[in-house]
């Protein structure tokens, strides 16, 4: 196995475009010639048939042929056999739930973190990806058995990350204040907020964020911070107590 290879998506459709256009060329570059085929993990939406239609159709035109897990009578064995892995967005808690449902947790860890098999998420896949669900936005409409998540990196993030909008009457919370308070809770990793159109590219010990929006970094008992695609986060991938940065 090489090291593990991550690209972790904030969305799936950016305004405007169609399903993973704005990351097309990050997918291409990402997988390269030697994958063939790409496993594709439809459990966060209800209709997989349709949702593996999409992913297929988009990936196919891309050079890649596309396997969805749900259609395999073995979903571990299919999970040994791939050659990459993605997981798209919808619901957080859905999709954690039948991951551990269909007992795939160690299973995705041990072919990503010790095969070295390419893993991609968008949006609800790039919230398994990291320590918990815990800064999903998503609604727990199913009850998974644990929040802790695939922990194929040692922080979390908050996909479609927003701004507060300065003109807006809305007094609910905004999306800083629910990362503070989950950091308000003892030995809380750090948040990466992905804005929509900004992913995270990891290679063994590097870290990059790419894109072209930005991300905001939460780190427990500090102020969040600003920072532009190219932005060197490798170092949110040392595990070793992130509190005391």
């Amino acid at each position: 196995g090489g090291p593990r290879r991550l690209l972790l998506v904030s969305n799936s459709t950016l305004h405007g475009g169609g399903y993973l256009g704005h990351c097309q060329q990050h997918i291409k570059s990402f997988l390269g010639e030697k994958v063939k085929r790409v496993l594709f993990v439809p459990y966060a939406l209800h209709d997989r048939d349709a949702y593996a239609r999409t992913a297929r159709e988009k990936f196919e035109s891309l050079g890649y042929g596309l396997d969805s897990i749900h259609e395999s009578c073995d979903p571990v064995e299919a999970v040994r056999k791939s050659e990459a892995i993605f997981i798209g967005g919808g619901n957080t808690f859905r999709l954690l739930k039948a991951l551990y449902d269909n007992s795939l947790i160690q299973e995705i860890r041990k072919r990503v973190l010790e095969d070295g098999i390419p893993y991609m998420g968008s949006s609800a896949g790039t919230n398994v990806a990291t320590v918990s669900i815990n800064t999903t936005n998503d609604m727990p409409i199913v009850y998974p058995p644990s929040l802790q998540a695939l922990g194929l990196v040692p922080f979390n993030i908050n996909p479609h990350y927003l701004d507060p909008d300065a003109k807006s009457t809305h007094m609910g919370e905004t999306r800083e204040e629910r990362i503070r308070q989950y950091h308000e809770e003892p030995n809380t990793p750090p948040v990466l907020g992905l804005r929509e159109g900004a992913m995270l590219l990891v290679e063994g010990d590097k870290a990059t964020l790419q894109g072209v929006t930005g991300a905001r970094l939460f780190l427990r008992g500090k102020k969040p911070t600003e920072h532009e695609p190219g932005t060197d986060f490798s170092f949110l991938l040392i595990d070793s107590n992130l509190q005391n940065l």
